[in-house]
């Protein structure tokens, strides 16, 4: 049997939606691990001097529950 968890996470970049997409699943990976998926959310973006500033992902990242051995 498999269980899923999701989780929601806000990242951020000032390069692209991609690269922003891609520190959620760096940060994320040290502390989660077995992520299957990421689902974007919502995306956007802050603007200075009417040049994009950063880009901002709301997403949220699905990952398998790991089975522990049951010692029953």
């Amino acid at each position: 049997m498999s269980v899923l968890k999701v989780i929601e996470i806000l990242g951020n970049s000032t390069e692209s939606f991609e690269d922003a997409v891609q520190n959620i699943i760096t940060e994320a990976s040290k502390t989660v691990k077995d992520i299957k998926s990421v689902y974007i959310k919502d995306m956007q973006v802050t603007v200075n001097n009417n040049q994009i500033e950063e880009y901002r992902v709301n997403a949220k990242v699905c990952f398998g529950i790991l089975d522990e051995p049951s010692t029953a």
